[in-house]
């Protein structure tokens, strides 16, 4: 294999063989590939595309850089989720317990946060003692005794992937579709998969903010798992809004608690989760149609059995083991709390949802820098949905910061970030459409 072939033919438009882009992929995790011949690849690819089965084979090799986990003989189906990120978009922790309590097994390998986006990681480690980085056995013990665990990318799984992200992410090449696509699924595919949900956000605080693009990436996202032998299926939802009425990362883990303990009914958040609990079980096979799943995700909130897996899968993680009976004794409290006024009356009419996240980030809950700290106690919390009517002076939201100086700053950019309308917004549908 002489990689400046590889590269060449890709330049010029080719499509490269599965042997090609393995043998390729393969010398990458090995250090074979220069980072200057890692660049040239990607940024090849990100002009010229690749073909399905191309990606396909990428996804693959990346995969086939690391261990592969098997889970021969497991009890019940393996299944998982994936969502490409949004502002308050906690739903992995509220929908793993409740698939779990419905009968599946789900390793679920997720991350950090990027961008203005919230991570599921940075959120659980809000939880003293979790830990996000389990051996492989202990991983394996509490997907079988819980039945779900949500932990992070292991240096073993996918480390051509890591390397070849790092490239992109210093080259301007990381909106290639086939490259997100072999990114996303690498990671999927080497945790043993024999289902997977995709939650492809759309909306001004998501990183495809076109309805075109989200579809573009949802399709290649679906063909190419299937095709790499995944049952999957895709929802494309709104994040026009955050979802949760909380960004953060402490803040966001107290809304999950209130959401399997029932107190967040009729939200748009439920909705989300419910549809992509029904999605899980219908893909694993373990429900009739979408409304037996549906009613089977319900019966695990109601009677308690969800909030039962989170808090069985916090404490075999290493969290307390009382944690979700007390969760005020545990989670980091800002010194700080201020409250967010309407400006004047009228209705929430939009929201500039990116920017909320940056706010978050700008107060320590997010990164700038990849070696960065993280505040576990700061964010925003009781955001109020788009279409409330507000009074002039009413609460729409609370800014917990760790000084007043930085609680006035971001609670005025928050009071800027709303619309405030005469008119009710139209109602938008939370889940905009399934592929798959």
């Amino acid at each position: 294999m002489i990689p400046q072939e590889i590269i060449r033919r890709k330049r010029d438009g080719e499509i490269l063989g599965a042997e090609e882009i393995s043998a390729f992929i393969a010398a990458l995790a090995k250090e074979e590939i220069t980072e200057g011949q890692a660049a040239a690849f990607a940024m090849a690819v990100f002009f010229r595309g690749m073909s399905r089965n191309e990606t396909v084979a990428l996804a693959l090799a990346m995969r086939d850089s690391g261990t592969v986990l098997k889970w021969d003989g497991a009890a019940r189906p393996i299944a998982d989720k994936h969502s490409t990120g949004g502002v308050g978009d906690n739903v992995s922790l509220m929908l793993a317990p409740i698939v779990a309590a419905c009968g599946l097994a789900v390793p679920m390998i997720s991350g950090r946060g990027l961008g203005h986006t919230g991570g599921t990681l940075d959120k659980l480690q809000s939880i003293p003692g979790y830990n996000v980085s389990p051996d492989e056995t202990l991983f394996r013990k509490v997907v079988d005794e819980v039945g779900c665990a949500i932990i992070g990318q292991t240096s073993d799984l996918a480390p051509a992937d890591r390397r070849l992200y790092a490239i992109r992410d210093v080259t301007a090449t990381v909106e290639s579709v086939p490259l997100i696509t072999a990114s996303i699924l690498s990671k999927k595919l080497a945790a043993g998969l024999g289902s997977l949900v995709l939650d492809v956000k759309v909306g001004n605080g998501a990183f495809m903010d076109s309805r075109e693009k989200a579809e573009e990436l949802a399709r290649s996202l679906v063909e190419v798992a299937n095709g790499a032998g995944v049952k999957t299926a895709a929802l494309l939802t709104d994040m026009n809004e955050p979802l949760a009425d909380a960004a953060g990362n402490a803040v966001e883990i107290v809304n999950c608690l209130d959401f399997l303990a029932g107190l967040k009914t009729g939200t748009r958040l439920e909705t989300a989760v419910i549809a992509q609990a029904a999605e899980m079980l219908v893909q694993a096979g373990v429900a009739l149609d979408l409304a037996d799943a549906e009613e089977s995700a319900r019966l695990a909130l109601s009677s308690s059995e969800a909030m039962e897996h989170f808090a069985r899968m916090v404490h075999a993680l290493g969290g307390p083991a009382d944690f979700c009976e007390r969760p005020d004794s545990y989670l980091q409290k800002a010194p700080v709390r201020l409250r967010v006024h309407a400006p004047h009356s009228g209705y929430l009419a939009s929201c500039q949802t990116r920017e909320l996240g940056l706010a978050v980030v700008e107060l320590g809950g997010g990164r700038t820098r990849p070696s960065d700290p993280i505040d576990h106690s700061v964010g925003i919390s009781d955001l109020l949905p788009l279409g409330t009517r507000v009074e002039e002076g009413e609460p729409i939201a609370t800014v917990h910061a760790k000084s007043e100086d930085d609680a006035a700053r971001i609670a005025a950019g928050v009071a800027r970030f709303y619309e405030i309308s005469e008119q009710a917004p139209a109602a938008r549908p939370v889940v905009i459409s399934r592929i798959g």
